[in-house]
């Protein structure tokens, strides 16, 4: 298991979004803006030793994901 802590922002079903801890039983925030969403997630990640933000399209599907401090597998090229 990776130490890395994965942030994931995703639609909540109401309308809203969700920045949400991989494996927390609840989301550290409930807004109704994307945008505040991801700042909310990039903040969590930013503070841990390595972070990843994972976000989710309204229907679910990955759109981009970021990946904050040292990333042990970088891509090539």
């Amino acid at each position: 298991m990776s130490d890395r802590k994965r942030v994931w922002v995703s639609p909540d079903g109401k309308g809203g979004w969700n920045a949400k801890t991989e494996g927390a039983k609840k989301a550290a925030g409930n807004f109704d803006d994307k945008v505040d969403a991801i700042d909310k997630a990039k903040d969590i990640a930013k503070n841990a030793p390595r972070g990843q933000v994972i976000i989710q399209k309204a229907d679910g599907t990955i759109q981009t994901e970021h990946t904050y401090k040292k990333d042990p597998y970088p891509p090539k090229g």
